[in-house]
């Protein structure tokens, strides 16, 4: 296993131990659970803030939710499609939610280190890249839009990240796509 593929392993085996633990997760808990020696984690990490900063550059990435939103058929209807794609991006933006809470729990600042990291982006190439996902789920219904999908996309996705999940008020997904797509007044 190379250098790189073994960091990749040992952080996204550690993620689900920092979302229980934070910060304060021990080697020996990572060891147990990545399968291997504590020597191999200091081998690949110069210590346990660097793999805690991989784990939150890991997290960050919205590559997974990129590739469910990829496989959405773009022959069902557009509000399917964009439910769709809203549950994946509110599940990306849960588990970042769920890491950063942990680390600030038990004492951890976060900064902006982990945007600084190998393979991140940084948070607005990431907004970028998901605007342009999701703006492709408008392009068959390109001739009926108001308009281009490109900015339908940054739309969408800036009202879906305004929602927090502590706003009583804040609508659920189906009804976030319906008020997008047909407004909020009713029609008489």
């Amino acid at each position: 296993m190379s250098p790189d593929e073994r960091r990749k392993m040992i952080t996204r085996a550690v993620l689900p131990l920092v979302v229980e633990h934070g910060a304060a997760v021990t080697t020996a808990q990572i060891a147990r659970t990545a399968g291997i020696g504590e020597g191999t984690i200091f081998r690949a990490f110069k210590d346990k803030n660097e793999l805690i900063d991989a784990c939150l550059a890991e997290v960050l990435r919205p590559d997974n939710a990129l590739a469910m939103i990829a496989e959405i058929p773009l022959d069902q209807p557009l509000a399917d499609r964009l439910t769709e794609a809203a549950e994946a991006l509110s599940a990306h933006l849960a588990r970042i939610g769920a890491i950063a809470a942990a680390l600030q729990a038990s004492g951890r600042q976060l900064g902006r280190r982990a945007e600084h990291q190998p393979g991140n982006s940084g948070r607005q190439q990431s907004f970028q890249t998901m605007a342009e996902a999701i703006a492709a789920l408008f392009e068959p219904e390109r001739d009926r839009l108001r308009l281009p999908p490109e900015q339908l996309g940054a739309v969408f996705l800036s009202l879906l990240f305004s929602r927090t999940r502590d706003n009583q008020h804040a609508p659920a997904v189906p009804e976030l796509v319906d008020v997008f797509l047909n407004g909020a007044v009713v029609a008489k």
